[in-house]
Protein backbone atom coordinates (compact mmCIF):
# COMPACT_ATOMS: atom_id res chain seq x y z
CA UNK A 1 0.00 0.00 0.00
CA UNK A 2 3.09 2.53 0.80
CA UNK A 3 4.48 1.51 -2.39
CA UNK A 4 1.35 2.59 -4.00
CA UNK A 5 0.52 5.97 -2.86
CA UNK A 6 4.30 7.07 -3.35
CA UNK A 7 3.58 6.28 -6.98
CA UNK A 8 0.80 7.74 -6.96
CA UNK A 9 2.48 10.98 -5.84
CA UNK A 10 5.21 10.75 -8.26
CA UNK A 11 2.83 10.50 -10.77
CA UNK A 12 0.95 13.52 -9.61
CA UNK A 13 4.34 15.16 -9.51
CA UNK A 14 4.70 14.94 -12.87
CA UNK A 15 1.68 15.90 -14.37
CA UNK A 16 1.90 19.04 -12.34
CA UNK A 17 5.23 19.87 -13.44
CA UNK A 18 4.08 19.24 -16.79
CA UNK A 19 1.46 21.72 -16.49
CA UNK A 20 3.62 23.81 -14.57
CA UNK A 21 6.75 23.88 -17.47
CA UNK A 22 3.48 24.70 -20.52
CA UNK A 23 2.88 27.23 -18.42
CA UNK A 24 6.49 28.76 -18.92
CA UNK A 25 6.40 28.42 -22.44
CA UNK A 26 3.04 30.67 -22.47
CA UNK A 27 4.62 32.97 -20.19
CA UNK A 28 7.10 33.17 -22.78
CA UNK A 29 5.89 33.25 -25.63
CA UNK A 30 4.03 36.52 -23.89
CA UNK A 31 7.88 38.07 -23.20
CA UNK A 32 8.59 37.81 -27.01
CA UNK A 33 5.04 39.57 -28.02
CA UNK A 34 6.44 42.47 -25.65
CA UNK A 35 10.01 42.46 -26.06
CA UNK A 36 11.07 40.32 -23.51
CA UNK A 37 9.58 42.85 -20.94
CA UNK A 38 6.91 41.30 -18.07
CA UNK A 39 5.06 42.94 -15.72
CA UNK A 40 3.61 41.25 -12.53
CA UNK A 41 0.72 41.03 -13.58
CA UNK A 42 1.56 38.97 -16.81
CA UNK A 43 2.99 36.53 -14.63
CA UNK A 44 -0.53 36.80 -12.68
CA UNK A 45 -2.26 36.52 -15.60
CA UNK A 46 -0.64 33.18 -16.91
CA UNK A 47 -0.37 31.37 -13.48
CA UNK A 48 -3.25 32.86 -11.71
CA UNK A 49 -1.80 33.17 -7.79
CA UNK A 50 1.91 31.44 -8.13
CA UNK A 51 3.69 30.57 -4.60
CA UNK A 52 6.94 31.87 -3.77
CA UNK A 53 8.48 28.87 -4.49
CA UNK A 54 6.97 28.82 -8.00
CA UNK A 55 7.85 32.02 -8.28
CA UNK A 56 11.69 31.49 -7.94
CA UNK A 57 11.40 28.66 -10.67
CA UNK A 58 9.36 31.30 -12.94
CA UNK A 59 12.24 34.38 -12.55
CA UNK A 60 15.05 31.88 -12.81
CA UNK A 61 13.46 30.39 -16.12
CA UNK A 62 12.36 34.37 -17.42
CA UNK A 63 16.49 34.93 -16.50
CA UNK A 64 17.76 32.09 -18.79
CA UNK A 65 15.52 33.26 -21.37
CA UNK A 66 16.37 37.08 -21.12
CA UNK A 67 13.32 38.12 -20.05
CA UNK A 68 13.14 41.17 -17.75
CA UNK A 69 10.30 41.44 -15.05
CA UNK A 70 9.30 45.04 -14.30
CA UNK A 71 7.97 45.51 -10.91
CA UNK A 72 4.73 47.36 -10.56
CA UNK A 73 1.37 48.23 -8.18
CA UNK A 74 -1.49 46.44 -8.41
CA UNK A 75 -4.67 47.99 -8.58
CA UNK A 76 -6.28 45.10 -6.40
CA UNK A 77 -8.83 46.63 -3.64
CA UNK A 78 -6.74 49.60 -4.04
CA UNK A 79 -7.60 53.24 -5.12
CA UNK A 80 -5.18 55.03 -7.02
CA UNK A 81 -5.23 58.20 -5.56
CA UNK A 82 -4.33 57.05 -1.85
CA UNK A 83 -1.18 54.43 -4.30
CA UNK A 84 -0.01 57.87 -5.02
CA UNK A 85 0.06 59.17 -1.62
CA UNK A 86 1.81 56.03 0.01
CA UNK A 87 4.26 55.48 -2.48
CA UNK A 88 6.42 52.12 -3.12
CA UNK A 89 10.06 53.93 -1.67
CA UNK A 90 11.71 50.87 -2.96
CA UNK A 91 10.45 50.69 -6.22
CA UNK A 92 11.35 54.32 -6.71
CA UNK A 93 14.25 55.66 -8.91
CA UNK A 94 13.39 58.82 -8.01
CA UNK A 95 13.93 58.26 -4.73
CA UNK A 96 16.73 56.43 -4.44
CA UNK A 97 18.95 59.47 -5.35
CA UNK A 98 18.02 61.01 -2.42
CA UNK A 99 17.43 58.10 0.30
CA UNK A 100 18.29 60.71 3.01
CA UNK A 101 16.02 63.01 2.42
CA UNK A 102 13.26 60.60 3.42
CA UNK A 103 12.13 59.99 6.99
CA UNK A 104 9.31 62.63 8.30
CA UNK A 105 7.94 63.20 5.12
CA UNK A 106 7.26 59.88 4.11
CA UNK A 107 5.80 59.02 7.30
CA UNK A 108 3.38 62.42 7.03
CA UNK A 109 2.86 60.42 3.62
CA UNK A 110 1.98 57.24 5.30
CA UNK A 111 -0.30 59.11 7.60
CA UNK A 112 -2.16 61.43 5.65
CA UNK A 113 -3.09 58.59 3.21
CA UNK A 114 -4.13 56.06 5.99
CA UNK A 115 -6.55 59.09 7.41
CA UNK A 116 -7.92 59.20 4.05
CA UNK A 117 -9.10 55.59 3.56
CA UNK A 118 -13.01 55.11 3.23
CA UNK A 119 -14.92 55.15 6.31
CA UNK A 120 -14.84 52.59 8.59
CA UNK A 121 -11.50 52.19 8.35
CA UNK A 122 -10.21 51.63 11.80
CA UNK A 123 -6.80 53.71 12.19
CA UNK A 124 -5.93 53.86 15.55
CA UNK A 125 -2.80 55.57 17.44
CA UNK A 126 -0.53 52.38 17.53
CA UNK A 127 -1.13 52.37 13.79
CA UNK A 128 -0.02 56.07 13.66
CA UNK A 129 2.94 55.63 16.07
CA UNK A 130 3.95 52.60 13.34
CA UNK A 131 3.43 54.51 10.36
CA UNK A 132 6.27 57.38 11.92
CA UNK A 133 8.49 54.60 13.30
CA UNK A 134 9.30 53.14 10.13
CA UNK A 135 9.19 56.00 8.15
CA UNK A 136 12.66 57.01 9.93
CA UNK A 137 14.22 54.19 8.54
CA UNK A 138 16.28 54.85 5.48
CA UNK A 139 15.77 53.40 2.17
CA UNK A 140 18.52 50.91 0.62
CA UNK A 141 19.94 51.64 -3.01
CA UNK A 142 20.34 48.87 -5.62
CA UNK A 143 23.92 47.94 -4.53
CA UNK A 144 23.14 48.41 -0.61
CA UNK A 145 20.67 45.39 -0.98
CA UNK A 146 23.19 43.47 -2.91
CA UNK A 147 25.60 44.23 -0.17
CA UNK A 148 23.26 43.00 2.69
CA UNK A 149 22.34 39.45 0.23
CA UNK A 150 25.70 38.54 0.32
CA UNK A 151 26.36 39.72 4.20
CA UNK A 152 23.50 37.27 4.67
CA UNK A 153 25.70 34.40 2.95
CA UNK A 154 28.96 35.03 3.41
CA UNK A 155 29.21 37.20 6.91
CA UNK A 156 29.21 35.38 10.65
CA UNK A 157 26.23 34.85 12.62
CA UNK A 158 25.82 38.62 13.95
CA UNK A 159 26.60 39.88 10.63
CA UNK A 160 24.09 37.80 9.12
CA UNK A 161 21.35 38.47 11.93
CA UNK A 162 22.45 42.72 11.38
CA UNK A 163 22.13 42.49 7.69
CA UNK A 164 18.69 40.59 7.80
CA UNK A 165 17.24 43.32 10.23
CA UNK A 166 18.40 46.19 8.07
CA UNK A 167 16.88 44.81 4.91
CA UNK A 168 13.72 43.82 6.82
CA UNK A 169 13.40 47.34 8.72
CA UNK A 170 13.92 48.85 5.64
CA UNK A 171 10.96 47.46 3.28
CA UNK A 172 8.56 47.81 6.19
CA UNK A 173 6.99 50.48 4.23
CA UNK A 174 6.51 48.20 1.21
CA UNK A 175 4.32 45.64 3.39
CA UNK A 176 1.90 48.24 4.56
CA UNK A 177 1.49 49.39 0.81
CA UNK A 178 0.79 45.60 0.16
CA UNK A 179 -1.51 45.60 3.55
CA UNK A 180 -3.81 48.41 2.76
CA UNK A 181 -5.00 46.45 -0.19
CA UNK A 182 -5.99 44.25 1.97
CA UNK A 183 -8.23 46.21 3.95
CA UNK A 184 -12.14 45.24 4.33
CA UNK A 185 -10.94 41.54 4.92
CA UNK A 186 -12.36 40.77 8.86
CA UNK A 187 -8.29 41.38 9.70
CA UNK A 188 -7.77 44.85 11.66
CA UNK A 189 -5.14 46.70 9.53
CA UNK A 190 -2.40 45.86 11.85
CA UNK A 191 -2.80 42.46 12.07
CA UNK A 192 -2.98 42.09 8.20
CA UNK A 193 0.64 44.10 8.40
CA UNK A 194 1.53 41.80 10.83
CA UNK A 195 1.18 38.86 8.78
CA UNK A 196 2.84 40.94 6.05
CA UNK A 197 6.02 41.23 8.02
CA UNK A 198 6.13 37.15 8.83
CA UNK A 199 5.98 37.00 4.97
CA UNK A 200 8.73 39.85 4.56
CA UNK A 201 11.28 37.85 6.84
CA UNK A 202 10.35 34.75 4.75
CA UNK A 203 11.98 36.86 1.47
CA UNK A 204 14.88 37.60 3.44
CA UNK A 205 15.61 34.32 4.09
CA UNK A 206 15.28 33.13 0.45
CA UNK A 207 16.36 36.25 -1.59
CA UNK A 208 18.76 34.97 -4.06
CA UNK A 209 20.34 38.71 -5.73
CA UNK A 210 22.07 36.72 -8.40
CA UNK A 211 18.57 36.15 -9.94
CA UNK A 212 18.76 40.25 -11.44
CA UNK A 213 15.09 40.93 -9.83
CA UNK A 214 15.44 43.52 -7.19
CA UNK A 215 14.53 42.39 -3.54
CA UNK A 216 11.27 44.42 -3.47
CA UNK A 217 9.72 42.51 -6.73
CA UNK A 218 10.73 38.89 -4.66
CA UNK A 219 9.34 40.00 -1.30
CA UNK A 220 5.97 41.24 -2.99
CA UNK A 221 4.68 37.27 -3.94
CA UNK A 222 5.98 36.37 -0.13
CA UNK A 223 4.15 39.16 1.54
CA UNK A 224 0.78 38.75 -0.68
CA UNK A 225 0.81 35.09 0.09
CA UNK A 226 1.26 35.39 4.23
CA UNK A 227 -1.91 38.18 4.17
CA UNK A 228 -3.85 35.94 1.72
CA UNK A 229 -3.35 32.93 3.59
CA UNK A 230 -4.12 34.50 7.23
CA UNK A 231 -7.54 36.33 5.62
CA UNK A 232 -8.10 32.50 4.31
CA UNK A 233 -7.56 30.73 7.80
CA UNK A 234 -8.33 33.73 10.08
CA UNK A 235 -10.76 35.82 7.88
CA UNK A 236 -14.07 33.71 7.56
CA UNK A 237 -16.20 31.74 9.73
CA UNK A 238 -16.16 29.46 6.96
CA UNK A 239 -12.84 29.03 5.05
CA UNK A 240 -12.28 29.59 1.85
CA UNK A 241 -9.53 28.69 -0.57
CA UNK A 242 -6.64 31.05 -0.99
CA UNK A 243 -7.15 31.33 -4.91
CA UNK A 244 -11.09 31.86 -4.43
CA UNK A 245 -9.70 35.01 -3.11
CA UNK A 246 -8.08 36.42 -5.98
CA UNK A 247 -10.81 35.22 -8.12
CA UNK A 248 -13.78 36.86 -5.77
CA UNK A 249 -11.68 40.23 -5.74
CA UNK A 250 -11.53 40.28 -9.42
CA UNK A 251 -15.09 39.73 -10.07
CA UNK A 252 -15.62 42.58 -7.32
CA UNK A 253 -13.24 44.80 -9.05
CA UNK A 254 -14.97 43.95 -12.97
CA UNK A 255 -18.65 44.36 -11.03
CA UNK A 256 -17.47 48.35 -9.60
CA UNK A 257 -15.79 49.02 -13.34
CA UNK A 258 -19.52 48.20 -14.54
CA UNK A 259 -21.41 50.36 -12.03
CA UNK A 260 -19.37 53.43 -12.84
CA UNK A 261 -20.34 52.21 -16.68
CA UNK A 262 -23.88 51.62 -16.57
CA UNK A 263 -25.17 53.57 -13.58
CA UNK A 264 -26.45 50.31 -12.05
CA UNK A 265 -25.71 46.91 -10.45
CA UNK A 266 -24.60 45.27 -13.51
CA UNK A 267 -26.36 41.41 -14.38
CA UNK A 268 -24.51 37.94 -13.67
CA UNK A 269 -24.40 37.79 -17.30
CA UNK A 270 -22.68 41.31 -18.01
CA UNK A 271 -19.97 40.32 -15.18
CA UNK A 272 -19.74 37.09 -16.78
CA UNK A 273 -19.11 38.28 -20.31
CA UNK A 274 -16.83 41.15 -19.09
CA UNK A 275 -14.64 38.54 -17.16
CA UNK A 276 -14.81 35.95 -20.13
CA UNK A 277 -15.92 33.28 -17.81
CA UNK A 278 -19.71 31.32 -17.61
CA UNK A 279 -22.25 32.97 -15.31
CA UNK A 280 -22.64 29.44 -13.54
CA UNK A 281 -19.29 30.69 -12.32
CA UNK A 282 -20.11 34.30 -11.36
CA UNK A 283 -23.10 32.65 -9.35
CA UNK A 284 -20.90 30.30 -7.37
CA UNK A 285 -18.55 33.04 -6.80
CA UNK A 286 -20.89 35.85 -5.45
CA UNK A 287 -22.49 32.85 -3.49
CA UNK A 288 -19.25 32.27 -2.13
CA UNK A 289 -18.37 36.17 -1.07
CA UNK A 290 -21.70 35.85 1.03
CA UNK A 291 -20.84 36.67 4.58
CA UNK A 292 -22.86 34.57 7.21
CA UNK A 293 -24.83 36.13 9.80
CA UNK A 294 -25.19 34.94 13.26
CA UNK A 295 -28.45 34.60 14.30
CA UNK A 296 -28.40 36.53 17.45
CA UNK A 297 -27.09 39.50 15.72
CA UNK A 298 -28.96 42.10 17.67
CA UNK A 299 -31.87 44.01 15.41
CA UNK A 300 -32.96 47.74 16.09
CA UNK A 301 -31.71 50.81 18.67
CA UNK A 302 -32.36 49.06 21.45
CA UNK A 303 -30.82 45.97 20.37
CA UNK A 304 -33.66 43.65 22.18
CA UNK A 305 -34.97 41.70 19.41
CA UNK A 306 -32.39 39.23 17.29
CA UNK A 307 -31.85 38.29 14.19
CA UNK A 308 -33.20 35.12 14.39
CA UNK A 309 -37.17 36.52 15.90
CA UNK A 310 -37.47 37.33 11.99
CA UNK A 311 -36.83 34.44 10.25
CA UNK A 312 -39.44 32.19 9.64
CA UNK A 313 -39.59 28.20 10.91
CA UNK A 314 -40.62 26.36 7.91
CA UNK A 315 -41.31 23.53 9.84
CA UNK A 316 -43.89 25.41 12.62
CA UNK A 317 -47.07 24.94 11.15
CA UNK A 318 -49.22 28.03 10.50
CA UNK A 319 -52.25 27.54 13.52
CA UNK A 320 -54.78 28.60 10.63
CA UNK A 321 -53.66 25.32 8.63
CA UNK A 322 -53.53 23.40 11.59
CA UNK A 323 -56.94 23.76 12.41
CA UNK A 324 -58.38 22.99 9.14
CA UNK A 325 -56.38 19.85 8.95
CA UNK A 326 -57.98 18.99 12.28
CA UNK A 327 -61.27 19.60 10.86
CA UNK A 328 -60.43 17.29 7.85
CA UNK A 329 -59.32 14.52 10.29
CA UNK A 330 -62.59 15.14 12.03
CA UNK A 331 -64.57 14.54 8.80
CA UNK A 332 -62.84 11.60 7.67
CA UNK A 333 -63.33 9.49 10.72
CA UNK A 334 -67.07 10.83 10.92
CA UNK A 335 -66.92 9.60 7.39
CA UNK A 336 -65.39 6.05 7.77
CA UNK A 337 -67.76 5.67 10.63
CA UNK A 338 -70.30 4.98 7.99
CA UNK A 339 -68.50 2.11 6.48
CA UNK A 340 -68.29 -1.60 7.58
CA UNK A 341 -65.22 -2.44 10.37
CA UNK A 342 -63.25 -4.44 7.66
CA UNK A 343 -64.27 -1.74 5.02
CA UNK A 344 -62.65 1.01 7.62
CA UNK A 345 -59.45 -1.09 8.68
CA UNK A 346 -58.67 -1.64 4.81
CA UNK A 347 -58.99 1.94 3.61
CA UNK A 348 -56.95 2.74 6.91
CA UNK A 349 -54.64 0.44 6.16
CA UNK A 350 -54.08 0.68 2.66
CA UNK A 351 -53.78 5.21 2.85
CA UNK A 352 -51.91 5.00 6.05
CA UNK A 353 -54.46 6.96 8.09
CA UNK A 354 -53.17 5.35 11.24
CA UNK A 355 -49.60 5.70 11.53
CA UNK A 356 -48.93 7.50 7.91
CA UNK A 357 -47.66 4.26 6.42
CA UNK A 358 -49.66 3.07 3.14
CA UNK A 359 -49.93 -0.39 2.81
CA UNK A 360 -49.81 -2.59 -0.76
CA UNK A 361 -53.20 -4.70 -1.46
CA UNK A 362 -50.60 -7.79 -0.54
CA UNK A 363 -50.00 -7.10 2.62
CA UNK A 364 -52.97 -5.74 3.47
CA UNK A 365 -54.29 -9.39 2.39
CA UNK A 366 -51.99 -10.92 4.48
CA UNK A 367 -53.37 -9.15 7.33
CA UNK A 368 -56.71 -10.37 6.73
CA UNK A 369 -55.92 -13.78 5.28
CA UNK A 370 -57.64 -12.80 1.93
CA UNK A 371 -56.15 -12.65 -1.74
CA UNK A 372 -55.24 -9.21 -2.75
CA UNK A 373 -57.83 -9.24 -5.41
CA UNK A 374 -60.41 -9.29 -2.82
CA UNK A 375 -59.07 -6.43 -0.47
CA UNK A 376 -59.23 -4.32 -3.92
CA UNK A 377 -62.89 -5.12 -4.11
CA UNK A 378 -63.43 -4.36 -0.45
CA UNK A 379 -61.25 -1.31 -0.87
CA UNK A 380 -63.22 -0.17 -4.35
CA UNK A 381 -66.67 -1.00 -2.56
CA UNK A 382 -65.83 1.41 0.72
CA UNK A 383 -64.40 4.08 -1.83
CA UNK A 384 -67.74 4.33 -3.96
CA UNK A 385 -69.94 4.42 -0.64
CA UNK A 386 -67.72 7.07 0.75
CA UNK A 387 -68.41 9.11 -2.44
CA UNK A 388 -72.23 9.27 -2.17
CA UNK A 389 -73.40 12.66 -1.60
CA UNK A 390 -74.44 12.21 1.82
CA UNK A 391 -71.15 11.33 2.89
CA UNK A 392 -68.92 13.13 0.18
CA UNK A 393 -70.74 16.76 0.97
CA UNK A 394 -68.78 17.67 3.51
CA UNK A 395 -65.13 16.91 2.52
CA UNK A 396 -65.61 18.62 -0.75
CA UNK A 397 -65.78 21.72 0.50
CA UNK A 398 -62.14 20.99 1.70
CA UNK A 399 -61.01 20.13 -1.48
CA UNK A 400 -62.93 23.89 -2.75
CA UNK A 401 -60.28 25.51 -0.41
Amino acid sequence: MARTRKTEDREEMIIGDTEFDAKLQDLLKLAQSKKNVLGEHDIVQVFRVPKPDEMERIYEFLDKNGVDVVAEESDEEFDPELAQDLEDDIEDDNLMDHEDDISEEEAALEEASIERMGEGSSVTDPVRMYLKEIGKVPLLSSDREIELARQIEEGTDAEKKLAKNELAQANLRLVVSIAKKYLGRKLSFLDLIQEGNLGLLKAVEKYDYRKGFKFSTYATWWIRQAITRAIADQGDTIRKPVHMYETMSRQQRTARQLLQELGRDPSPEEIAERMGIKVEQVRKIMTLSQDPVSLETPIGEEGDSHMGDFIPDDNVRVPQDEAEKQSLHEEIMEALDTLTDREQRVLRMRFGLDDGKQRTLEEVGQTFDVTRERIRQIEAKALRKLRHPSRSRKLKDFLDE
